[in-house]
């Protein structure tokens, strides 16, 4: 028999209407009451209508929140998703953050959306928007960034260790002159993967003879590295924060004449495809996106099964894959 919103009301000691604003992310009701009311629901296999419109009964939506979409590296964690997604039988909704925007932007369509859980990629989440989510019910899991927040739940790479390795690899080629090519100051993945690097050279007694930043732009990047090269303060390795500057860096350095590998090694952060193709053979560390991507969807079941867990990081080791330019 199919079981309604009075039967879960029975059980919960409430009322139907309870009942249906504890499924609409909009509304107002005590968290508990929500918890406990979306709990029985589950058990029974109960779905409100607009549920039950998006497939099968208590079919789960998660949304992914994603703001540099033109990254390669979010495409294939994209596809990822939705592979892995689809294979546990839920559903998933795609909301890109506007250029310019914060995530907070979308996060309301999160909300409006009615989707269960919210995995936010390549942006930061204030702490007031998370806060709302988890009075919500809507469990919010970082991915590929940490933040500050200790009640924040992420994923990510070893960026810091990373970071080091790069750092290694430059001092065992004798590079006389390094430099590093950051992202944007208030991410994680820049901050780590510097933070990484300088600490390994200040062990060998090395510093920076060129710091700069690429925004994760390709066009950004290629400017500042053709101008770079143009001078005299030309490094013999350079570390970039991501496989996009990288790429950038390896084209201004054939502009300029030079051979990527020979005359200046670099060194990217990733692994995405294109780093593997024969006109760029990039030096680079590849973040396991299947296992992030399993990490990212098991916490997310464990937060539904256990609403208050806060402050989960699970962090997966970066492999260092060897090619020609560095």
């Amino acid at each position: 028999m199919k079981k309604t919103a009075k039967d879960v009301a029975d059980l919960c000691g409430t009322s139907t209407a309870a009942v249906s604003r504890a499924f609409r992310a909009e509304s107002t009701i005590n968290t508990d009451l929500r918890r406990r009311i979306l709990a029985t629901a589950r058990e029974m296999g109960y779905a409100p209508p607009a549920k039950r419109m998006r497939g099968r009964e208590g079919r789960r939506t998660i949304s992914i929140v994603v703001g540099d979409i033109s990254n390669p590296f979010y495409a294939s964690a994209l596809e990822t998703f939705a592979a892995e997604i689809g294979r546990l039988k839920y559903e998933m909704l795609v909301h890109v953050v506007a250029e310019g925007k914060t995530v907070d932007s979308a996060i309301s369509q999160v909300m409006k959306s009615g989707s269960d859980a919210a995995i936010i990629a390549s942006a930061n989440l204030s702490s007031e928007l998370a806060q709302e989510c988890k009075r919500r019910g809507i469990p919010v899991v970082l991915f590929n960034r940490v933040q500050a927040d200790p009640n924040t739940n992420a994923i990510c790479t070893d960026n810091y260790n990373g970071g080091m390795l790069a750092a290694k690899r430059f001092v065992s080629r004798n590079c006389a002159s390094i430099g590093f090519v950051g992202g944007v100051p208030d991410t994680s993945t820049h901050l780590e993967r510097r933070r990484g690097f300088l600490d390994e050279l200040a062990r060998h007694d090395a510093g920076l003879s060129f710091e700069g930043l690429g925004q994760y732009d390709y066009g950004v990047t290629f400017n500042m590295i053709r101008l770079l090269l143009d001078s005299r303060n030309r490094p013999e390795g350079l570390f970039c924060a991501n496989d996009i500057m990288a790429i950038a860096a390896i084209d201004a350095a054939r502009l300029a004449g030079m051979v990527p590998g020979k005359d200046i090694s670099i060194i990217g952060f990733d692994d995405v495809p294109m780093a593997a193709w024969t006109s760029y053979q990039l030096t680079t560390f590849r973040q396991r996106i299947r296992q992030m991507v399993s990490n990212a969807l098991s916490l997310v079941e464990e937060i539904w099964q256990e609403p208050d867990t806060t402050g989960a990081l699970r962090m997966v080791r970066c492999g260092f894959i060897e090619r020609q330019s560095g």
